[in-house]
């Protein structure tokens, strides 16, 4: 993959000492998109929108909040209303670079078969909290990104190429042992 060795430890992310540091989230589109749609009559879909909610309310504060440019790009598309309230919530969440070496990654968790062509977002959000060393990624979306057919494959292929791989997860996942049953 090409020939790029991985930065050390950003000081835009990452664990730190894990004693006194908040763990780093990268938020995904998919998260911004379920927070701040229109209530759904789809059940899988307001549950998802509900559980969401009760993350960014009563979670979010526990952690060091994270996005990128992809994820704002990626906010901004679609019904201009839904974007602008996507847009309200990522305008206040630091952005982390992609820059060359987040392509370069990117382009090898599709080649090593991690995530499947077409799929080159899907990729570069993963490369993005791979090499800034985000604790978790954040996400709904379990067709490319939190696999669990696909994620030890992500995890080897972040190994061999010497970055730690992000805890993919859902906001579900990341909730609070004390948090209200959902």
């Amino acid at each position: 993959m090409c020939g790029i060795r991985p930065c050390p430890l950003s000081s835009e992310a990452g664990s730190g000492n894990l004693n006194t540091m908040a763990k780093s989230v990268y938020i995904e589109t998919s998260v911004i998109s379920y927070l701040t749609a229109q209530p759904s009559r789809d059940l899988r879909a307001a549950a998802w929108q509900q559980i969401t909610t009760q993350w960014w309310r009563q979670e979010r504060d526990k952690y060091e909040l994270f996005t990128s440019a992809l994820v704002v790009a990626e906010a901004s598309q679609g019904n201009p209303e839904a974007a602008e309230r996507r847009l309200r919530v990522l305008a206040d969440l630091p952005e982390l670079t992609a820059g060359d070496e987040a392509e370069c990654f990117a382009a090898g968790l599709i080649e090593e078969g991690g995530v499947p062509v077409g799929a080159e977002g899907d990729a570069l959000h993963i490369a993005i909290a791979a090499i800034h060393e985000v604790d978790y990624l954040l996400t709904w979306n379990c067709r490319h990104i939190d696999n669990a057919a696909t994620k030890p494959i992500i995890r080897s292929i972040c190994a061999v190429a010497g970055y730690t791989c992000p805890e993919i997860c859902t906001p579900l996942e990341l909730l609070s042992e004390g948090a209200p049953n959902v």
